[in-house]
């Protein structure tokens, strides 16, 4: 909560919103319920990591306790075929972590990872990179694993880029200068992404 407080005294140096990290099983979302009512209140926007090392229950807290703008990872989602309607539903986006999610072991392998079957179910997905300092990874490596080994086309990772834009936490007209900038490109529009 102090560093909450901090957080708010500088908000004019562009601090937009607060997450949770790191390891689930033993840090649930429940027990900050207090800290994001907070946050929300001071007009921060929240997102949590649930349902990468934990399952589907720590979306739902996360959704239900939490009510976060946003999700971190939610690689279990899919075990849960209601979770996966209620985000897709209420537009509660998720942020997706290919290598990421699969050198931490939460999906086995990339060709395992369930980005398609969230993006084909109508979910919010953005595609990120979580650690590119750890991991060695970079936001296009992420998105040639995406075409490479999941079948991803050209038109599908434009609309990925798309939502990725939708769930950033961005003006309205910011987020429409960057869907023209990106649709006005040269490389965008000739297919050679």
């Amino acid at each position: 909560m102090s560093t909450l407080e901090r957080l708010n005294e500088v908000r004019s140096e562009g601090v937009i919103g607060i997450g949770l990290g790191g390891t689930e099983r033993p840090f649930p979302p429940e027990p900050f319920e207090s800290l994001y009512e907070e946050a929300r209140r001071m007009g921060f926007r929240t997102t949590a990591h649930a349902g990468e090392a934990a399952g589907p229950q720590s979306v739902w807290g996360a959704i239900s306790r939490l009510h976060v703008d946003r999700i971190g990872h939610g690689t279990s989602a899919h075990e849960d075929p209601e979770l996966l309607d209620y985000l897709a539903i209420h537009g509660i986006p998720l942020e997706l972590c290919p290598t990421s999610n699969v050198r931490t072991g939460a999906v086995s392998a990339v060709k395992a990872h369930p980005i398609r079957h969230y993006f084909e179910h109508g979910l919010i997905v953005s595609v990120n990179t979580d650690d590119p300092k750890m991991f060695g990874n970079s936001l296009a490596e992420e998105f040639g694993l995406l075409e490479g080994k999941l079948g991803f086309s050209r038109d599908e990772i434009r609309s990925l880029i798309l939502q990725g834009i939708q769930a950033a936490w961005l003006s309205e007209d910011r987020k429409q200068q960057l869907v023209e900038a990106f649709r006005s490109d040269p490389a965008w529009q000739g297919g050679t992404l």
